[in-house]
């Protein structure tokens, strides 16, 4: 080695460790030479996140990282409205920061050595004083494992070395700000402390406790309390104060006893602060750990139900389930790291280092912008709420496109989110011919508010949502080896499907899912979408056991795939529109084509386009189409799953991953950006960057690994 990096090893993990004093992005664009010491498959690139994900529970419980260390810049929201948590280590007597940004006095960051991105976990590393301090962000969302998915907890690691053989009296401080349970600072909130088994829990919430009464995009929970919960095994001290940060600077203890003056405003309330003594610090790691936990009685209100989070769906208590995570800690922490081990592995063998990379830093932000109820019955709800875009609640075309994530880690969770939204399409008041886009806006699923809502069909998505939905029940039938919930919904997916074998050969002038470009008549891509589901139908009317009707709508099916190959072909590759030469778009709904089995299109179409796409590659990824250089992450995953050119997938990888590491854009993952650029044109923290494992989902051995999982 050259001496401007070295390699450490930790827990079977390889890490390029880089000087704090030399940038980020360098490295993160710099290739890593061989070691002989160092398999290759086990060299991992430093990469830079655009942001690093923190607590990912659902879409209020959501706090981010956004710069280069954890010691640039507060916590945030996945809005980016601050939920400030601050983080110091007193290492023989002196303070350093190793989380969060400080105003009140002059604290040194320790030095960020590492970070790794991981499925389920956020691994910091930092170094100061002779000591070694690893911080790790756990959340546990195994997809397979409702109980555990469902539980508003996520636990925060410590584990300290000392590097130079040299003994270290070490504690370490937590401080959370108040405004992690508002929407803004001005609100009021109360704190206390309460008593769970084995745990001393910090508590913080509003004053008015006014469930359910928020809904739109950028806005945070005001209901509800944040807990922090630490075990009683652990030498600790506690406070809730204002001035427990400057006092714990001063002389390492926090106040005696916690503020009373309640309520106050969040920006001038009580601070959950936790110091924790880790003793003397030898090469003997040392490791504490504590949780953040977020619960707030009612999750979502359906068709005027209000619906508790699943994990109550027993009755139980805040107390209990603190108390049963707490207890599963180190179970959950060891089956954590093997499902990471095993996942990163599989992505790496679909394909390669960086798409293992991607999926990673896509992996807790897609399960995240959902949150999982239970209906009166237990029935498992899972509702995404569209991100930075509208704040929609299980919208269609949102689904949509995460639905390969779903698919492929258990099918179960799109069943759920597919229900809620089957059911309120088969009321009277839903009289549309064709499928709904959205169920209002999260958390209130009351009704459709997109476009014309129950009232008119000007600005809907008629094609666009029922192909979505019949290609989704489609393949919710062949993952799960059964056809009960198509045979339930049948009467609203006959429907739709004799509105698209009318209107889906040659669409009108609709909205697709890329309603950001404005209505498109003659669209090919949405053309494909409509053929495509009337094969799905096809497959339905089959698994149902109505054989005449499967025959039927294949060859309706087959017979409009023939002639839109006709009426798209313009030489080299396909239109973007029906009636308008010399252009081109990217036609990732013929994806389905392969993943159903359902052969409609030859190979060769997929062929010529992916050919012509290598001539309008931008350095960030493939544009959508001619009109702009913005593109989708989401899209160009699925159109690279088209190409049977192993040279072409890794191409289009390397720019995607290439944009993540540039881009100036310091949030939660944007699905939309311009691929000349890199410059995010809208949406962040959505669930849709879950289609990148679609590649994943057409594998069959990787497929049949996580469907076990």
């Amino acid at each position: 080695m050259n001496g401007s990096k070295t390699f450490a090893i930790h827990e079977n993990r390889y890490y390029v460790v880089m000087p704090s004093k030399l940038p980020l992005q360098l490295f993160a664009r710099t290739a890593i030479l061989a070691c002989a010491c160092i398999p290759a498959a086990a060299q991992q690139t430093q990469h830079r996140p655009p942001a690093v994900p923190l607590v990912t529970n659902d879409p209020f419980f959501s706090v981010w990282s956004m710069a280069d260390h954890l010691t640039d810049a507060p916590t945030k929201h996945w809005s980016e409205a601050a939920q400030p948590m601050l983080g110091l280590a007193r290492i023989d007597g002196q303070t350093y920061r190793w989380m969060g940004a400080i105003r009140r006095a002059t604290i040194p960051a320790m030095e960020q050595t590492t970070l790794e991105v991981t499925p389920l976990h956020s691994i910091y590393t930092f170094r100061a004083a002779g000591v070694e301090l690893h911080a790790t962000f756990y959340t546990p969302l195994f997809p397979a494992d409702l109980d555990v998915l469902s539980r508003p907890i996520t636990y925060l690691l410590w584990s300290a070395t000392a590097t130079d053989g040299k003994p270290h009296h070490v504690d370490l401080l937590l401080d959370v700000d108040p405004q992690i349970a508002v929407n803004d600072g001005s609100q009021q909130v109360t704190w206390g402390r309460t008593r769970a088994t084995n745990l001393t829990l910090l508590n913080l919430g509003s004053r008015d406790q006014a469930l359910l009464h928020r809904s739109g995009d950028r806005v945070r929970i005001d209901w509800g309390y944040f807990h922090l919960g630490i075990p009683d095994s652990f030498a600790s001290s506690t406070a809730l104060a204002r001035d427990g940060i400057r006092q714990w600077i001063a002389d390492g203890t926090l106040p005696q006893s916690d503020d009373q003056e309640m309520p106050q405003a969040a920006n001038l309330g009580a601070h959950l602060d936790l110091s924790l003594s880790l003793g003397e610090v030898t090469t003997t790691p040392v490791e504490r750990h504590v949780l953040l936990a977020y619960t707030e009685g009612y999750g979502v209100e359906y068709l005027g139900r209000k619906l508790r989070p699943y994990w109550q769906r027993n009755n139980m208590t805040e107390s209990a389930m603190l108390t049963t995570a707490e207890k599963d800690y180190a179970a959950l922490e060891a089956r954590g790291r093997k499902f990471d081990d095993d996942l990163m592995r599989a992505m790496e063998q679909v394909g390669g280092p960086e798409y293992r990379y991607l999926t990673s830093l896509a992996f807790r932000q897609t399960i995240a912008a959902h949150t999982l109820v239970a209906d009166i019955d237990g029935t498992p709800m899972l509702f995404s709420k569209e991100n930075d875009s509208n704040g929609c609640i299980d919208t269609v075309d949102v689904t949509y496109p995460s639905s390969p994530f779903f698919l492929l880690f258990n099918p179960t969770l799109l069943k759920a989110q597919l229900e809620p939204v089957m059911r309120y399409a088969a009321l009277p008041r839903w009289r549309f011919p064709f499928a709904p886009h959205d169920l209002g806006t999260f958390p209130l699923a009351n009704g459709q508010v997109y476009g014309g809502g129950e009232l008119t069909e000007e600005n809907q998505m008629p094609v666009e949502e029922s192909g979505n939905l019949l290609i989704m029940v489609a393949a919710l039938g062949r993952a799960e080896g059964n056809w009960d919930f198509a045979r339930k919904y049948m009467p609203q997916l006959k429907q739709w499907a004799s509105y698209l074998e009318q209107k889906g050969l040659d669409p009108e002038n609709q909205l697709s899912t890329d309603d950001f470009a404005g209505h498109l008549a003659h669209n090919t891509n949405l053309s494909i979408k409509a053929i495509e589901a009337l094969g799905a139908f096809s497959e339905i009317a089959e698994g149902t056991g109505d054989h005449a009707l499967a025959t039927q709508y294949r060859s309706t099916a087959k017979s409009m795939a023939t002639k839109w190959e006709g009426m798209a072909l313009e030489g080299d590759h396909y239109k973007l529109a029906f009636d308008q030469p010399n252009t081109w778009s990217q036609k990732y709904n013929l994806v389905w084509d392969e993943l159903l089995g359902l052969h409609l299109f030859p190979n060769s179409i997929a062929q010529k386009e992916w050919k012509f796409y290598e001539t309008k590659m931008q350095r960030y990824g493939l544009p959508l189409d001619n009109r702009k250089t913005i593109t989708k992450l989401d899209w160009e995953f699925w159109t690279a799953s088209l190409t049977s050119d192993p040279k072409q997938l890794a191409d289009l990888t390397h720019r995607i991953t290439l944009w993540a590491d540039e881009t100036s854009s310091r949030v939660p993952l944007t699905d939309f950006y311009d691929a000349e650029s890199g410059r995010q044109m809208g949406f962040q923290a959505r669930s849709v960057v879950g289609g990148i494992f679609i590649k994943a989902l057409m594998d069959p051995k990787i497929a049949k690994q996580f469907a076990a999982h």
